[in-house]
Protein backbone atom coordinates (compact mmCIF):
# COMPACT_ATOMS: atom_id res chain seq x y z
CA UNK A 1 0.00 0.00 0.00
CA UNK A 2 1.05 3.61 -0.59
CA UNK A 3 2.69 5.65 2.14
CA UNK A 4 0.21 8.35 3.17
CA UNK A 5 0.89 11.93 2.13
CA UNK A 6 1.21 13.05 5.77
CA UNK A 7 4.07 10.60 6.33
CA UNK A 8 5.80 11.69 3.13
CA UNK A 9 5.58 15.35 4.10
CA UNK A 10 6.86 14.59 7.59
CA UNK A 11 9.84 12.67 6.19
CA UNK A 12 10.85 15.33 3.64
CA UNK A 13 10.70 18.01 6.34
CA UNK A 14 13.06 16.04 8.58
CA UNK A 15 16.86 16.55 8.40
CA UNK A 16 17.30 13.15 6.73
CA UNK A 17 14.51 13.90 4.27
CA UNK A 18 16.01 17.25 3.26
CA UNK A 19 19.41 15.65 2.67
CA UNK A 20 17.98 12.75 0.67
CA UNK A 21 15.95 15.20 -1.44
CA UNK A 22 19.08 17.17 -2.34
CA UNK A 23 21.07 14.03 -3.20
CA UNK A 24 18.38 12.56 -5.47
CA UNK A 25 17.64 16.00 -6.90
CA UNK A 26 21.27 16.29 -8.03
CA UNK A 27 21.06 12.93 -9.83
CA UNK A 28 17.76 13.76 -11.57
CA UNK A 29 19.06 17.19 -12.63
CA UNK A 30 22.12 15.57 -14.25
CA UNK A 31 19.88 13.13 -16.12
CA UNK A 32 17.34 15.64 -17.40
CA UNK A 33 19.75 18.50 -18.21
CA UNK A 34 17.01 20.91 -19.22
CA UNK A 35 13.26 20.50 -19.67
CA UNK A 36 13.02 23.72 -21.67
CA UNK A 37 9.89 23.64 -23.80
CA UNK A 38 8.93 20.16 -22.57
CA UNK A 39 5.64 18.93 -21.18
CA UNK A 40 6.59 17.41 -17.81
CA UNK A 41 4.63 15.04 -15.60
CA UNK A 42 5.55 14.23 -12.01
CA UNK A 43 3.93 10.96 -10.98
CA UNK A 44 3.68 9.44 -7.50
CA UNK A 45 5.30 11.85 -5.05
CA UNK A 46 7.70 13.80 -7.26
CA UNK A 47 6.99 17.30 -5.95
CA UNK A 48 10.38 17.59 -4.16
CA UNK A 49 12.20 17.08 -7.49
CA UNK A 50 10.09 18.99 -10.00
CA UNK A 51 10.93 22.65 -9.42
CA UNK A 52 14.65 22.37 -10.10
CA UNK A 53 14.28 20.54 -13.44
CA UNK A 54 11.26 22.39 -14.83
CA UNK A 55 12.42 26.01 -14.89
CA UNK A 56 11.51 26.64 -18.56
CA UNK A 57 9.11 23.77 -19.19
CA UNK A 58 6.07 24.38 -21.38
CA UNK A 59 3.83 22.92 -18.67
CA UNK A 60 4.21 20.86 -15.52
CA UNK A 61 1.70 18.48 -13.94
CA UNK A 62 1.96 16.76 -10.56
CA UNK A 63 -0.26 13.66 -10.48
CA UNK A 64 -0.51 11.86 -7.14
CA UNK A 65 -2.21 8.49 -6.53
CA UNK A 66 -5.60 8.70 -4.86
CA UNK A 67 -4.59 6.05 -2.31
CA UNK A 68 -1.62 8.21 -1.28
CA UNK A 69 -3.24 11.63 -1.05
CA UNK A 70 -2.11 14.93 -2.53
CA UNK A 71 -0.07 17.98 -1.63
CA UNK A 72 -0.75 21.34 -3.24
CA UNK A 73 2.15 22.08 -5.61
CA UNK A 74 3.63 24.55 -6.24
CA UNK A 75 3.07 26.64 -3.15
CA UNK A 76 3.83 29.95 -4.89
CA UNK A 77 1.39 29.72 -7.80
CA UNK A 78 -1.68 28.02 -9.25
CA UNK A 79 -1.88 24.38 -8.22
CA UNK A 80 -0.69 21.79 -10.76
CA UNK A 81 -1.71 18.85 -8.57
CA UNK A 82 -4.38 16.25 -9.26
CA UNK A 83 -5.46 13.02 -7.55
CA UNK A 84 -5.46 10.21 -10.11
CA UNK A 85 -5.60 6.48 -10.67
CA UNK A 86 -2.08 5.73 -12.04
CA UNK A 87 -3.56 3.06 -14.33
CA UNK A 88 -6.14 5.46 -15.81
CA UNK A 89 -4.33 8.78 -16.26
CA UNK A 90 -6.52 11.68 -17.47
CA UNK A 91 -4.25 12.47 -20.43
CA UNK A 92 -4.47 11.93 -24.16
CA UNK A 93 -2.03 9.72 -26.04
CA UNK A 94 1.51 11.13 -26.46
CA UNK A 95 0.72 14.02 -24.10
CA UNK A 96 4.06 14.45 -22.23
CA UNK A 97 7.78 14.58 -23.05
CA UNK A 98 9.26 13.82 -19.63
CA UNK A 99 7.92 11.77 -16.72
CA UNK A 100 9.53 11.77 -13.28
CA UNK A 101 8.20 8.91 -11.15
CA UNK A 102 9.10 8.73 -7.46
CA UNK A 103 7.51 6.67 -4.64
CA UNK A 104 5.34 4.99 -7.26
CA UNK A 105 6.68 1.74 -8.70
CA UNK A 106 7.42 0.13 -5.34
CA UNK A 107 3.73 0.50 -4.44
CA UNK A 108 2.25 -0.49 -7.82
CA UNK A 109 0.04 -3.58 -7.62
CA UNK A 110 0.20 -4.00 -11.40
CA UNK A 111 3.55 -2.63 -12.64
CA UNK A 112 2.96 -4.04 -16.15
CA UNK A 113 -0.32 -2.12 -16.43
CA UNK A 114 1.43 0.99 -15.14
CA UNK A 115 4.16 0.67 -17.77
CA UNK A 116 1.59 0.29 -20.54
CA UNK A 117 -0.20 3.43 -19.38
CA UNK A 118 3.09 5.35 -19.28
CA UNK A 119 3.89 4.22 -22.82
CA UNK A 120 0.47 5.47 -23.94
CA UNK A 121 0.77 9.00 -22.52
CA UNK A 122 4.40 9.66 -23.49
CA UNK A 123 5.35 11.19 -26.83
CA UNK A 124 7.72 9.42 -29.25
CA UNK A 125 11.26 9.63 -27.88
CA UNK A 126 10.03 10.86 -24.46
CA UNK A 127 12.15 10.27 -21.36
CA UNK A 128 11.04 8.42 -18.23
CA UNK A 129 13.00 8.96 -14.99
CA UNK A 130 12.25 6.46 -12.23
CA UNK A 131 13.42 6.48 -8.60
CA UNK A 132 12.98 3.22 -6.65
CA UNK A 133 14.44 1.69 -3.47
CA UNK A 134 17.36 -0.63 -4.24
CA UNK A 135 16.55 -4.20 -3.24
CA UNK A 136 19.80 -4.94 -1.36
CA UNK A 137 20.26 -1.43 -0.01
CA UNK A 138 20.15 -0.50 3.66
CA UNK A 139 17.28 1.96 3.07
CA UNK A 140 15.01 -0.84 1.86
CA UNK A 141 15.70 -2.78 5.08
CA UNK A 142 14.63 0.03 7.41
CA UNK A 143 11.03 1.24 7.65
CA UNK A 144 11.80 4.67 9.13
CA UNK A 145 11.74 6.25 5.64
CA UNK A 146 9.36 5.92 2.65
CA UNK A 147 12.10 3.96 0.85
CA UNK A 148 11.63 1.14 3.37
CA UNK A 149 8.06 0.40 2.26
CA UNK A 150 6.66 -1.41 -0.73
CA UNK A 151 8.52 -3.60 -3.23
CA UNK A 152 12.19 -2.65 -3.79
CA UNK A 153 13.86 -3.37 -7.14
CA UNK A 154 17.17 -4.73 -8.33
CA UNK A 155 18.72 -3.25 -11.47
CA UNK A 156 17.93 -6.41 -13.45
CA UNK A 157 14.26 -6.37 -12.40
CA UNK A 158 13.81 -2.73 -13.37
CA UNK A 159 15.73 -3.20 -16.61
CA UNK A 160 13.49 -6.11 -17.61
CA UNK A 161 10.31 -4.21 -16.73
CA UNK A 162 11.35 -1.27 -18.89
CA UNK A 163 12.50 -3.29 -21.89
CA UNK A 164 9.44 -5.53 -21.85
CA UNK A 165 7.29 -2.43 -22.29
CA UNK A 166 9.22 -0.61 -25.01
CA UNK A 167 11.43 1.66 -22.92
CA UNK A 168 15.19 1.50 -23.39
CA UNK A 169 17.31 2.34 -20.30
CA UNK A 170 19.90 5.01 -21.13
CA UNK A 171 21.49 6.11 -17.85
CA UNK A 172 21.72 4.34 -14.49
CA UNK A 173 22.69 6.03 -11.24
CA UNK A 174 22.69 5.08 -7.57
CA UNK A 175 22.03 7.42 -4.65
CA UNK A 176 21.59 7.50 -0.85
CA UNK A 177 24.81 5.87 0.30
CA UNK A 178 24.54 7.39 3.76
CA UNK A 179 22.79 5.33 6.48
CA UNK A 180 19.07 6.20 6.94
CA UNK A 181 19.51 7.97 10.26
CA UNK A 182 18.89 11.48 11.59
CA UNK A 183 22.14 11.34 13.56
CA UNK A 184 23.74 14.77 13.08
CA UNK A 185 27.39 13.81 12.30
CA UNK A 186 26.18 11.31 9.66
CA UNK A 187 24.04 13.94 7.95
CA UNK A 188 26.91 16.44 7.89
CA UNK A 189 29.02 13.79 6.12
CA UNK A 190 26.34 12.95 3.51
CA UNK A 191 28.40 14.25 0.57
CA UNK A 192 31.39 12.24 1.75
CA UNK A 193 29.26 9.08 1.88
CA UNK A 194 28.00 9.75 -1.66
CA UNK A 195 31.50 10.29 -3.01
CA UNK A 196 32.95 7.21 -1.34
CA UNK A 197 29.91 5.16 -2.34
CA UNK A 198 30.27 5.97 -6.03
CA UNK A 199 33.96 5.10 -5.83
CA UNK A 200 33.37 1.80 -4.01
CA UNK A 201 30.42 0.69 -6.17
CA UNK A 202 26.65 0.39 -5.79
CA UNK A 203 26.66 -2.20 -2.99
CA UNK A 204 25.70 0.36 -0.30
CA UNK A 205 23.32 2.52 -2.34
CA UNK A 206 19.78 2.95 -1.04
CA UNK A 207 18.05 4.07 -4.26
CA UNK A 208 18.20 3.33 -7.97
CA UNK A 209 17.60 6.09 -10.52
CA UNK A 210 17.21 5.29 -14.21
CA UNK A 211 16.43 7.33 -17.30
CA UNK A 212 14.79 5.44 -20.14
CA UNK A 213 13.68 6.45 -23.64
CA UNK A 214 10.36 5.49 -25.19
CA UNK A 215 10.69 3.40 -28.33
CA UNK A 216 8.50 3.85 -31.37
CA UNK A 217 7.29 0.27 -31.64
CA UNK A 218 4.13 -0.46 -29.64
CA UNK A 219 4.17 -1.80 -26.13
CA UNK A 220 2.35 -4.93 -25.04
CA UNK A 221 -1.38 -4.50 -25.81
CA UNK A 222 -3.22 -3.43 -22.74
CA UNK A 223 -5.71 -5.84 -21.29
CA UNK A 224 -9.20 -4.56 -20.77
CA UNK A 225 -9.82 -4.01 -17.07
CA UNK A 226 -12.80 -5.93 -15.73
CA UNK A 227 -14.79 -4.13 -13.07
CA UNK A 228 -15.11 -6.33 -10.04
CA UNK A 229 -18.66 -5.54 -8.95
CA UNK A 230 -20.96 -7.80 -6.99
CA UNK A 231 -24.62 -7.60 -7.89
CA UNK A 232 -26.84 -7.45 -4.82
CA UNK A 233 -30.61 -7.80 -5.15
CA UNK A 234 -31.34 -5.02 -2.67
CA UNK A 235 -29.47 -2.53 -4.87
CA UNK A 236 -31.24 -3.36 -8.13
CA UNK A 237 -32.88 -0.22 -9.52
CA UNK A 238 -36.60 0.06 -8.85
CA UNK A 239 -39.20 2.47 -10.23
CA UNK A 240 -40.27 5.30 -7.95
CA UNK A 241 -43.93 4.24 -8.17
CA UNK A 242 -45.23 0.76 -8.89
CA UNK A 243 -46.65 0.34 -12.36
CA UNK A 244 -50.45 0.19 -12.43
CA UNK A 245 -51.87 -2.68 -14.38
CA UNK A 246 -54.78 -1.98 -16.73
CA UNK A 247 -57.80 -4.00 -15.61
CA UNK A 248 -60.60 -4.55 -18.10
Amino acid sequence: MFVAIDELLQFYRSPLGRISRRLIQDVIAQMTDSASGHRVLGLGYSAPYLKRVTQNAERVLAFMPARQGAQVWPKDGPSCTALVDPLELPLTDSAVDLVIANHLFEFAREPEELMQELWRITAPGARLVIVVPRRRGLWAQRDNTPFGHGHPFSRNQLHRLLQDHSFTPEIWREALYLPPSNFGPLLKSARIFEGLGRFAGPAFAGALVVRARKEMFPAVPRKRRIRQLVKMPEFVTQPAYPAQSNKN
